[in-house]
């Protein structure tokens, strides 16, 4: 079968990357160290992936496909039309705007071309926290109490939720913009970091409730009675630096976890009574379903202080890095259910091959 494998190339650093604008905020930078403003402001490619990930994504699946690169930049289309593959195996984070993981998809359907994971609106959704955090509250799926500010102009600091609150940019992945000060105990860091979101990434703040419980991710592989729960994953905040605050945020994943100093931060199968885990496992099957997701997710989720899981994010194109030593949950996950990363990898092809009737 002749496989698409669509994609984004993080790209490289560079020597004038101090002058993007995809991260402006002074003030904020002004606050760190001289490593951490290099890496924070390169964050603009955090979801993209490299080509180690991108290769061994093309490894698995030539045990059994054609397998043909295709960059999902402005000229994607094109090359779908002209390479018009049996199916393609997507991992495009996509370009711009709130929508951006939606647009490979919907070129695909355009072309009527059939592809792995979700559809164009469950990714758009997901994508938005508010919007998804509204669609599961309605179904009655435990999520914290939030607002979103889209201008500052329009918010005086009055706000009815409980501190501590965290603040986040509205639709980012990969910890992007989430960051040890994002926690706020009072109006005047609530403020602060308002304003670094609006400006930084231009886009609204979500505004949540901080969960003070237990903080786990959840991997599904397959679809309809086939969706499965792999191992749950408990990440372990103690392994953080002294001063950190217990979120996993972009520097827990992207500053102070490197192959030199590994920090041992997942717990997988995570140290869970059965009560538990059947909760959890229970939400994040119904988190699946209600959004629509198909052939993979992962979906986070943290304990309230009633001890209830709370659905943080919900994830349909998950991080897949392939390096054991690298903390990526999905590949992680499926590896505790006893799945080598190939066998993972053509498990969500054959899931999507089987929901198109193709095999």
């Amino acid at each position: 079968m002749r496989v698409a494998l669509v994609f984004n190339l993080k790209k490289e650093k560079t020597d004038d990357s101090s002058g993007d604008d995809s991260f402006s905020s002074v003030k904020f930078l002004n606050k760190l160290s001289a490593e951490q403003k290099e890496e924070i402001i390169d964050d603009t490619y955090a979801e993209w992936d490299t080509w180690e990930t991108i290769n061994a994504v093309k490894l698995a699946l030539e045990e059994n496909h054609t397998v043909t690169l295709i960059e999902a930049d402005e000229d994607s289309f094109e090359k779908l039309r002209r390479t018009k593959p049996d199916i393609v195996f997507n991992i495009a984070e996509g370009f711009h705007g709130a929508s951006r993981e939606a647009q490979i998809p919907a070129i695909l359907e355009m072309l009527n071309i059939p592809y792995t994971g979700s559809d164009p609106l469950t990714l758009a959704i997901c994508l938005d926290k508010a919007r998804t955090k509204e669609i599961l509250s309605y179904h009655k799926i435990p999520t914290a109490k939030f607002i979103v500010v889209e201008n500052l102009d329009e918010f005086d600091g009055d706000i009815e939720l409980e501190f501590p609150l965290i603040v986040k940019p509205l639709h980012e992945g990969s910890s992007k913009g989430i960051f040890n000060s994002s926690v706020v105990e009072n109006r005047k860091e609530l403020l602060f970091e308002i304003e670094r979101i609006l400006n930084t990434y231009n886009e609204p703040a979500l505004i949540e409730e901080f969960l003070p419980g237990r903080e786990f991710t959840v991997a599904i592989l397959g679809n309809g009675k086939d969706a499965r729960v792999l191992p749950i994953i408990e990440i372990k905040f103690d392994s953080l630096p002294p001063e950190a605050k217990p979120i996993y945020s972009f520097e827990a994943k992207w500053i102070w976890d490197t192959p030199q100093k590994p920090l041992n931060i997942f717990q997988c199968p995570a140290e869970i009574d059965k009560k538990l885990k059947e909760t959890i496992e229970k939400i994040a099957l119904s988190t699946f379903k209600i959004l629509r997701c198909r052939d993979w997710c992962r979906i986070d989720m943290r304990l309230d202080k009633n001890g209830i899981p709370n659905i943080l994010e919900v994830n349909p194109l998950p991080g897949i890095l392939p390096n054991p030593e690298d903390n990526s949950c999905f590949p992680k996950a499926a590896r505790a259910a006893g799945l080598t990363y190939n066998q993972m990898i053509n498990e969500v092809l054959n899931s999507a091959l089987k929901r198109y009737g193709m095999i």
